[in-house]
């Protein structure tokens, strides 16, 4: 019996060091395996973000400001004699050449001042004739001694008085077929008709202060805008001097007032030489060209003056954030650990990019694209726009696409 229960014992302990044996071997298997798996899934634990290296460009940049449109000549159009408006040869907005009728003014009054004046010519020139007559006869009367000087002197001065008469007809018809003339207005220039206030039935005067229209020269138009004494202080030190300032201006753009481009450069032609004491600001004027007419005395747009920097580092807007009005980026390091980064950007904003003055270097590693999902020290897994776009593409595609 204590045989038996001896050999009991030790089949116990065998079992329970075989159990043993294996639950270790069974530990040992887990460990190696989970050891593994993150051996193997290292890298795909850390998030994917889009990185790119940033690096000096030559960019483009362009000042706006507001500017007033006007013609290269608007010429206010006025009567020169009284009456009333009997025929409008134009209406608001017609394409006029030079010399064309505008309007017509009564013509009645004029006409027969014109013919009153031309039969007061022939009455002086009559007279002329009879007085020259006289003369003639009075010198050869004289000649002869059957006459005194006294005589022929005064014949001399009577035919002198109707030639002066005469010539005071004469001016005075002038100036009734001027007046005539004057009755139809026309355009003393090429270009467009402005607004017209008074129709046919007016009363119109030369001392009425509101012109009969405007024509507007509109084949080059002048755009005025103004600068400011700084801003034209920091031209006149990129070019060296105020008197090569224009030669070296570079040609302008003009953006309309719906946004759009106009297609056509301009040149800057002038700059105030006085600066307005109210507003601290110079007037400046550039010409453009406007052979489609597109352009119109009276519009606005605002001036576009190009400047270039030659080697310029330009971040997308969204891979900034701000904190307490500073702009920072998130660089990353050799251990694809990012680093908030504060940088300072270039005043001129268009809404998309930013272009960086100081903070980054040529060559960092920029995120740009979830920027507000990070924190100083995080580590990342780079990959290029490209990438992140390809992978976004893959996860917003339909199921029945992906196996195809």
């Amino acid at each position: 019996r204590s045989v038996s229960r001896g050999l009991g014992d030790v089949y116990k302990r065998q079992l329970m060091m075989n159990s043993f044996r294996k639950f270790l071997l069974a530990s040992m298997c887990l460990v190696f395996f989970a050891c593994n798996g993150k051996q193997q899934t290292g890298t795909g634990m850390l998030p994917d973000y889009a990185v790119v290296e940033v690096q000096p460009d030559s960019v483009v940049l362009s000042s706006s400001y507001p500017a007033t449109i006007r013609g290269r000549q608007d010429v206010e159009i006025r009567p020169n004699v009284s009456g009333f408006i009997t025929k409008l040869s134009v209406d608001e907005g017609a394409v006029v050449r030079k010399g064309q009728t505008l309007f017509i003014i009564d013509p009645v009054q004029y006409e027969e001042a014109v013919n009153v004046a031309r039969a007061a010519v022939n009455v002086a020139e009559s007279a002329v004739a009879t007085a020259q007559l006289t003369v003639d006869n009075k010198r050869e009367l004289a000649k002869k001694n059957i006459i005194s000087n006294y005589d022929l002197q005064m014949a001399e001065n009577t035919l002198a008085s109707q030639q002066a008469t005469l010539a005071q007809a004469r001016a005075q018809l002038v100036n009734a077929e001027k007046n005539l003339s004057y009755t139809q207005v026309t355009s003393p220039s090429d270009g467009v008709v402005g607004t017209i206030p008074f129709r046919v039935g007016a009363l119109v005067s030369p001392s009425m202060t509101t012109p009969l229209t405007t024509v507007s020269d509109i084949s080059e138009m002048y755009v005025y805008f103004s600068m400011t004494e700084k801003q034209l202080l920091d031209l006149i030190r990129q070019d060296g001097s105020s008197n090569g300032i224009l030669e070296k201006m570079p040609m302008v753009g003009l953006a309309l007032a719906d946004g759009s481009l106009y297609p056509e450069r301009g040149k800057i032609e002038t700059i105030s030489g006085v600066i307005d004491q109210s507003t601290g600001a110079v007037s400046v004027r550039a010409a453009f060209k406007n052979p489609q007419h597109l352009l119109r005395s009276g519009g606005t747009g605002s001036i576009k003056i190009p400047s270039v920097l030659p080697s310029a580092i330009i971040i997308p807007q969204k891979a900034t954030y701000e904190m307490q009005d500073k702009k920072f980026v998130y660089v990353v390091q050799a251990d694809s650990k990012v680093k908030n980064t504060e940088i300072q950007v270039f005043n001129l904003d268009d809404g998309k990019n930013y272009i960086v003055t100081s903070g980054l270097n040529p060559g960092d590693r920029l995120v740009v694209e979830g920027v507000g999902t990070l924190r100083e020290g995080m580590q990342i897994h780079p990959i290029s726009p490209e990438q992140a776009a390809a992978k976004l593409k893959a996860m917003t595609q339909p199921a029945g696409e992906k196996g195809e």
